[in-house]
């Protein structure tokens, strides 16, 4: 008999705990990056598009799938998919939903345990007499975990390990006395400080506090598209690309998330405000405090070396800190505290939903209370995510970050929008949408959802094709290898998991739908 019998205290804490889910270090960090190497303004259109094309239609998907498993009493994608056809085998590529979530979990926090140490180091004022190179050469120390940045032996894993305990001790509060608590604070919380970043890097003038450029360029590189570049079908893979990252869809946070709804409440009008909260948290904030500032110190061309040089990390954690000292001791100190605050509620918003598949299915099936499921999960983090840690300067949190939170989020896309369209049915499937929607949802979106979002998946999986093939023949070190070779191991060991949990519903005379 499942332990399961949780639910959302309220709509407001339902709509801030999805938002969060979908917000996270990636709106901060890998929006800009995106925008930047995809030509800025040339970027968002497609971007947009993606959006309402294949973002929206997937949200509506998700959160119906979710809501209609929830009333079988179904918190996890292998039921939850497994109750929507007749063939059984559905419920192992509802294993993706488990899998995708424990292993992005396992390096996430880690990242995201990188913005607790920086805030401290913010107000040690660590960085205040650090030049550009010294900021840098402070974040590839940070992750050489022999080394040491303030005295403290072994200091990453030290914030490491008190993130995953913060995580797991939240987590184990439950739905509405944990997750949506933490909700209802971090999200204002990171809105709050992303707004107050934003007028500060807008307002930036040239030749004020080093400054070459106003900030007002780096929106005018944002917002101008070219368009002769716009038709790039480079651009459309990374738009397209990008909205999975935004709106962790295709990951199982969603359904797990909405199956704890009732059976009429609304997810019509859910999903839109999520999405469209999260859209502003990324491109209205996102774009206009990483690239604003940048530009405005470093020019647009410079912007883009460093970007080349280093990616959404580079601006995040060697860049910022630096430029942030420019501002002055006292403003430097805040704006420290309110980037990585911001992303720190950015990462554990989205860290916590990550554990609430894993919680739901340990309660379902084994009849584990909330609190055993979840130090469980939080063990199982720490053991996967070790090698992240340990290994980070082979590549292999880079290795987690391709197969997990790239390649398994389409998959698992790809076949759950066909469940949902071809094979429950899209008469059925709209009738969930619909249902007890506190919107009038457009019909086009029936038509969008059976064959334009199919259609837009594919092509992203199409066009990952030559990088998932240069990925698997690339030479790597040995730690990599070791790092594939887990990560199947754990997709298997869960698939079992289902397998053994299916058995013994058969046995119980339990059944899925």
């Amino acid at each position: 008999m499942s332990t399961n019998t949780e639910s959302w205290g309220s709509r407001v804490g339902l709509v801030l705990a999805m938002a969060g889910n979908a917000v996270g270090l990636g709106n901060f960090l890998r929006f800009p990056v995106q925008a930047i190497q995809n030509g800025g303004g040339s970027f968002i259109i497609p971007y947009l598009v993606c959006f309402l094309l294949m973002g929206l239609p997937l949200l509506f998907v998700e959160w119906s799938m979710g809501r209609f498993g929830g009333k079988y009493g179904h918190h996890s994608t292998p039921f939850i998919l497994d109750t929507m056809s007749k063939q059984s085998f559905w419920k192992y590529i509802g294993v993706f939903g488990l899998f995708t979530n424990l292993a992005v979990a396992a390096y996430y926090c880690y990242l995201e345990s990188w913005t607790i140490g920086y805030i401290w180091h913010s107000i040690a004022g660590t960085f205040q007499s650090m030049d550009q190179a010294g900021v840098a050469d402070f974040f590839n120390n940070y992750t050489t975990i022999s080394t040491t940045t303030t005295g403290i032996p072994f200091e990453a894993i030290i914030f490491w390990l008190l993130c995953l305990v913060l995580n797991t001790y939240i987590l184990s509060q439950g739905l509405s006395g944990g997750i949506e608590k933490v909700a209802k604070i971090g999200m204002p919380l990171l809105i709050l400080f992303g707004v107050v970043l934003a007028i500060k890097a807008i307002t930036l003038k040239s030749g004020s506090q080093g400054a070459i450029l106003d900030g007002t360029e780096g929106l005018n590189y944002l917002w101008t598209p070219d368009f002769k570049s716009i038709w790039t079908p480079s651009v459309w893979l990374a738009a397209a690309g990008q909205i999975f990252f935004t709106l962790s869809v295709g990951m199982g946070t969603i359904q797990c998330y909405s199956s704890y709804l009732r059976a009429k409440d609304d997810i019509a009008l859910n999903a839109m405000s999520a999405g469209w909260m999260n859209e502003f948290v990324e491109v209205v904030l996102g774009g206009a405090v990483v690239i604003p500032i940048t530009v405005g110190y470093f020019g647009i061309d410079g912007m883009k070396e460093l970007v080349n040089q280093a990616g959404g990390l580079g601006l995040g954690f060697r860049t910022l800190p630096y430029l942030f000292q420019q501002w002055g001791d006292v403003l430097s100190v805040i704006a420290g505290v309110f980037w990585f605050g911001l992303l720190f509620f950015a990462g554990i918003t989205s860290s916590l939903a990550m554990g609430t598949p894993i919680v739901g299915f340990l309660q379902d099936e084994f009849s584990w209370s909330r609190k055993s499921a979840s130090w469980t999960f939080g063990a199982a983090v720490f053991l996967l995510g070790l090698p992240t840690v340990i290994f980070f300067q082979q590549g292999v949190f880079d290795e987690y970050d391709y197969w997990v939170g790239t390649v398994s989020l389409v998959i698992f896309a790809l076949f759950e929008i066909i469940l949902f369209a071809w094979i429950f049915g899209m008469e059925k499937g709209w009738r969930e949408i619909t249902l007890g929607a506190d919107i009038k949802v457009p019909i086009v979106f029936k038509f969008i959802i059976k064959y334009i979002t199919p259609l837009l998946i594919l092509f992203v999986f199409i066009g990952s094709l030559p990088g998932i093939w240069a990925q698997i023949t690339g030479d790597y070190p040995w730690q990599v290898h070791f790092s594939r070779a887990l990560l199947l191991g754990v997709w298997i060991a869960i698939a079992l998991l289902v397998a053994y949990a299916y058995r013994k519903r058969q046995k119980e005379g339990r059944f899925t739908s």
